[in-house]
């Protein structure tokens, strides 16, 4: 078994929960506002404006002939929840490594608060790493994993205990200090990991995929926990994923990323809304691109109004003849695919309200109308880079975590 200090790459000063030797960044014990877990110089930094949590400039990483990370240009606002998404292979996880220290780029620079750590190891940055496997020593108890970090940095007993325990009630796991990992669900080990990581009060933290072991129910839930516990802390997030309801649901801004560059950059309601490309509209989402009169476009499914026979199309509306070749009852939700008598094909969602699974179910192949509102639809202007247009990419030349997230 792997002993969890040397899951970040073997060095005990970057053990889970991130940098137990962050004093570079001069993070006082105390709180702001009297809050343990909240750094008082964080927010005078914030006050001061101006100068970006991170920033990434001509960033390159190759592995043999694959380009992980393609030439990153990119600025993290302070106190911002900024979430990098995009399939596996896409580079995210490679550039998360960059900014905590794991990897070194071939070109480029990457900046924390403003101070260039681009050769710097990882235990003289200001981050931190919440991982999906969490790593949490198993002979420790919760409050002991907890304030690792704090004890390397050789804080007092009763300080690291005091802060501990706030951390804990932070994450809401209040009176579980003395019990062992093992006697903990899935849910609190993440939250254990996540306290372990905001008690050392960094400058930014990293988050890579850590709901990704959870279940559906716990990983929505954990979702909406994460979002608070980053207000409340004031810290700035990056998190990674491939998980595009996690993305909209948490970040304040996403980036979308496609072999190793970033396809769009924005807020979740532009990127959804306003996809800058095919692969940004497959990707975000379900989305139908169609082609009419030499006109590219996506329409989103929650958009589409499916007529009764006779039924007028609203004024204002493109409505279009079709079949309904597919329907899916999802319970709240019904999901019709259409056959377009134009070509093409569209997928629409219509909320059950009087309609039950087998009604759902006995419209395959019925005649429809669909229709739309021209102002509902994003014209799509460029294209997005195609496979041939990337670096053939092999086993042995990727990376080993990117190995491990296209296993």
């Amino acid at each position: 078994m792997q002993d969890a200090a040397t899951a970040s790459g073997g060095n005990p000063a970057t053990a889970p929960g991130g940098n137990p030797a962050t004093a570079a960044g001069g993070n006082p014990a105390t709180a702001a506002g009297g809050n343990p877990v909240m750094a008082a110089g964080q927010d005078a930094g914030r006050a001061a404006g101006g100068t970006p949590a991170v920033r990434l400039t001509g960033l390159r990483k190759s592995y043999g002939h694959v380009a992980a990370v393609a030439g990153v240009d990119l600025e993290i606002a302070e106190g911002e929840f900024f979430t990098m998404l995009g399939p596996s292979g896409s580079g995210k996880t490679t550039l998360l490594r960059l900014i905590a220290g794991f990897e070194r780029p071939d070109t480029g620079s990457v900046e924390l608060a403003g101070r260039d750590v681009t050769r710097q190891p990882p235990y003289l940055r200001d981050v931190n790493t919440v991982f999906q496997d969490y790593a949490l020593f198993p002979h420790m108890t919760v409050a002991e994993n907890v304030g690792y970090g704090l004890r390397v940095r050789r804080v007092a007993r009763p300080d690291r205990r005091r802060r501990a325990e706030a951390a804990l009630e932070m994450v809401r796991l209040p009176g579980l200090s003395d019990r062992k990992p093992v006697q903990l669900s899935g849910g609190q080990r993440q939250r254990v990991a996540l306290a372990r990581a905001i008690v050392n009060e960094p400058e930014v933290l990293l988050l890579d995929e850590p709901l990704g072991a959870l279940d559906l129910k716990l990983r929505q839930e954990m979702q909406l926990e994460l979002k608070r516990i980053q207000r409340e802390v004031g810290i700035t997030f990056i998190y990674v994923t491939h998980d595009q309801e996690e993305a909209l649901t948490m970040s304040d801004r996403l980036a979308v990323f496609n072999q190793g560059r970033i396809e769009q950059l924005g807020t979740p309601e532009a990127v959804y809304e306003r996809p800058a490309s095919e692969f940004v509209a497959g990707f975000i989402g379900v989305s139908n691109l169609l082609e009419r009169e030499g006109r590219r476009f996506t329409i989103r499914p929650e958009k589409i109004r499916l007529l009764d026979e006779g039924e007028a199309p609203p004024a204002g509306s493109h409505a279009e003849p079709g079949r309904i070749e597919e329907a899916t009852y999802l319970g709240m939700v019904t999901r019709y695919v259409v056959e377009l008598t134009a070509g093409g094909r569209l997928t629409a969602v219509a909320q059950n309200l009087e309609t039950a699974a087998a009604e759902a179910l006995a419209a395959r192949g019925r005649p429809v109308t669909v229709a739309w509102r021209d102002d509902q639809t994003y014209e799509i202007q460029g294209h997005s880079r195609t496979d041939a247009e990337a670096s053939p990419e092999s086993p042995d030349t990727a990376s080993p975590d990117e190995q491990k997230e296209n296993a």
